[in-house]
């Protein structure tokens, strides 16, 4: 649910109701999660240029300088709502999730870590979310072939009922080649590439800004999703070999908020519309909210000429990955989505992406 202030303020914006796919974006967008609108503040605090740094915050993960012939991409991420509703799935989907993260970026990830923080194991609670989570990021990796090479475990009562779950991935990429998350030129193509997209995750993002409730395992379980990391070892391989091709212009996994998420993160240089209709589904009668918000795994976005789709496309099909070809770049300022010829959400996409007003927890 959108607060009541965000709601007043997009409506002044506006100047108009907003569509119920709007509302959706903005409650996934502007959710702490996506906009890190009480924490932005004192990111900024945070070092973040040096020597040997390529490529800093603003993309799905750093790029720093390893050698003449190679750099590391790292990337770490948490899953700490997800895990604790479903400690299994909520950990493997984190592998999964900062996996992809490293991968857009054109790098073959090769290791991954995970710094992990519980309460104390005499509660039977603490001792099955430790172990089922152990269980979940060892699981993911080792079936796509990443191990984890280092961890980190920590327990103390403040953890009980909210644990804190991490993951830390590593790859390698040539420091001339690595590839970046905006969108570089008007016209070209958006294509989505990976998993079928089905209801799963469904409010993820805005899930993942809550507080936790006691009843949280019942009530939020529909919000964590559930990930395949057979489909992630053949979208490592696909995103590897197009971007050995040099027609990648940029990449996105499709993490929180879903197809949203990415394709408006993606072009907010620019502008972006995006065909709801085009994108291929597991599920039938899903509405174009469903279909943007979804946090389906195992998906990516990658930008193209037009005279690349059919490339990209089948190399796609190589991997037995499904594909669509989902939208375009606009030399326009705006975040549209159609579907079935309808509008159904047409917004200044600096208002979407980065305008959530900044909040503070202190009373």
């Amino acid at each position: 649910m959108l607060p009541a202030q965000d709601l007043a303020l997009l409506r002044k914006t506006l100047k108009r109701e907003l569509t119920d796919v709007e509302l959706a974006c903005f409650e996934n967008l502007w959710s702490e999660h996506c906009s890190y609108r009480s924490t932005r503040h004192l990111l900024r605090t945070l070092p973040t240029e040096g020597p040997g740094v390529l490529l800093g915050p603003g993309d799905d993960a750093a790029i720093v300088q390893f050698s003449d012939t190679c750099a590391l991409a790292v990337g770490m991420e948490s899953h700490n709502h997800p895990s604790y509703v479903d400690p299994y799935d909520g950990a493997a989907t984190g592998v999964g999730g900062i996996v992809r993260d490293v991968l857009s970026m054109g790098a073959r990830p090769i290791a991954l870590m995970d710094p992990l923080y519980f309460g104390p194991l005499d509660s039977e609670k603490n001792r099955y979310i430790f172990e089922h989570v152990v269980a979940g990021v060892g699981g993911y990796g080792n079936c796509i072939g990443v191990p984890v090479v280092r961890g980190e475990l920590v327990f103390e009562s403040s953890y009980s009922g909210n644990p804190l779950v991490n993951v830390v991935c590593v790859g390698i990429v040539d420091p001339d080649r690595y590839i970046t998350a905006r969108v570089k030129k008007p016209g070209s193509r958006l294509v989505l590439i990976g998993s079928s997209t089905g209801r799963d995750g469904l409010g993820g993002a805005s899930f993942a800004s809550r507080d936790l409730a006691e009843d949280a395992e019942a009530a939020d379980r529909p919000s964590v999703q559930i990930g395949d990391p057979y489909t992630e070892k053949l979208l490592i391989d696909a995103i590897l070999a197009m971007a050995a091709t040099g027609k990648v212009l940029s990449c996105r996994d499709l993490g929180a908020a879903g197809l949203a998420g990415a394709s408006s993160e993606m072009a907010s240089t620019f502008g972006a519309v995006i065909h709801a209709d085009r994108v291929h589904l597991r599920e039938t009668g899903m509405t174009p909210r469903e279909i943007m918000l979804a946090e389906s795994q195992e998906r990516m976005l990658v930008e193209v000429a037009p005279e690349d789709v059919t490339l990209i496309g089948s190399i796609a099909e190589r991997y037995d990955l499904a594909w669509s070809d989902v939208g375009e770049v606009i030399d326009e300022p705006r975040y549209i989505v159609r579907y079935l010829g309808e509008t159904v959400a047409d917004l200044p996409i600096d208002l979407l992406v980065g305008g959530a007003p900044l909040c503070s927890w202190e009373k």
